[in-house]
């Protein structure tokens, strides 16, 4: 790689050109303080880099050192500091530009540590604290992540923690900070200070959504019974399989286009009449008719793997509604999102 001008180097090319820079000790020195998958990155572009020129070579310097005196200045006495020495140095433009990328490389989310962590690890992690802290920790993680801890969590939780996560409106910085310090956090210094607003019933709706259908209906029904408004107000923003007579033929065509003819038999051996009526009469008779055999033909089939495939197309049905493909009539007068 050899780059001519600042705005074709990337991030990670310019930290690769100042590792190089800087020599093979201090670059070792600098390893140890970050992360396998980082250092794995840094040293693929290393290796990678062919040659640089003494421009390339000054401008990434500067940057560099630029930084570096903006986030001794911010720990000195904080942005506002920063920012008007910044700009007797370096001029208004300059330091906006530094303070930029400097706050946009530390305004670390929290729990951002745990986030790339095997789900599994995880659960170790986390399974024995209270649930309100489990619930704090899931509202921070990718919904993906969440439901997979959620659905291994012991019965008797899944359904407190999820209560939690929904009713959870708003956390000071200090009581994140605290669950971080527990959790060897690496919260940023930069963590805005404002009241975070976390959780919520469309939190837990996204990981509902996720979570396998077992671990879903089992947490509803426990919330019917606990909390049978919250309950009704999460079930009215959730979408399941059945659901898919919420969808006019329109869109039923749409979504069946995306969706693995496998998948849809599966997905159809576990389904209600009405639903397999439904979607028969959206599709050719052709392959209604291919569908019908395959689902005869498959003989018995676990409920995990009918599951699994119901779970696929309402996940393409998902996707299309968010990219305004498809749209789903969710509650209002006597209809009812189950």
């Amino acid at each position: 790689m050899a780059a001519s001008t600042d705005a074709t180097i990337s991030g990670l090319q310019k930290a690769a050109i100042l590792l190089v820079v800087l020599g093979p000790e201090k670059s070792a020195m600098i390893f140890k303080h970050l992360k396998e998958e980082e250092i794995e990155e840094l040293t693929l572009e290393i290796a990678n880099t062919r040659s640089i020129t003494p421009q390339v070579k000054d401008t990434v310097i500067n940057e560099f050192y630029e930084i570096c005196l903006a986030q001794q200045y911010i720990s000195e006495g904080g942005i506002g500091y920063a920012k008007e020495l910044l700009e007797k140095a370096l001029g208004t433009e300059k330091a906006m530009d530094v303070i930029g990328k400097l706050t946009a490389s530390l305004q670390v989310k929290p729990f951002e540590f745990i986030r790339k962590t095997d789900a599994s690890q995880l659960l170790n992690f986390i399974q024995d604290e209270h649930p309100q802290t489990i619930a704090l920790i899931m509202s921070y993680l990718p919904s993906h992540q969440a439901s997979i801890v959620l659905s291994a969590l012991p019965p008797d939780k899944q359904a407190d923690v999820a209560k939690r996560i929904a009713m959870m409106d708003r956390t000071s910085p200090e009581v994140v900070k605290e669950v971080e310090k527990v959790l060897e956090s690496k919260l940023s210094s930069l963590v805005n200070q404002d009241y975070t607003v976390i959780g919520g019933v469309d939190a837990i709706v996204e990981i509902l959504n996720t979570v396998d259908r077992g671990t879903e209906k089992h947490i509803m029904e426990t919330l019917e019974i606990e909390e049978p408004e919250l309950a009704d107000e999460i079930r009215k923003k959730m979408f399941v399989f059945e659901d898919i007579l919420l969808l006019d033929d329109r869109a039923i065509q749409r979504v069946l286009r995306d969706v693995d003819n496998n998948d849809l038999a599966i997905a159809l051996k576990g389904a209600n009449e009405q639903v397999q009526t439904t979607i028969f009469n959206n599709m050719s008779k052709r392959l209604a008719v291919m569908i019908k055999e395959d689902m005869e033909f498959m003989g018995p089939v676990r409920m995990k793997d009918v599951e699994e495939a119901q779970q696929k197309i309402v996940n393409i049905i998902r996707k299309l509604e968010d990219s305004g493909e498809i749209v789903i009539s969710r509650g209002g007068g006597d209809e009812i999102v189950v």
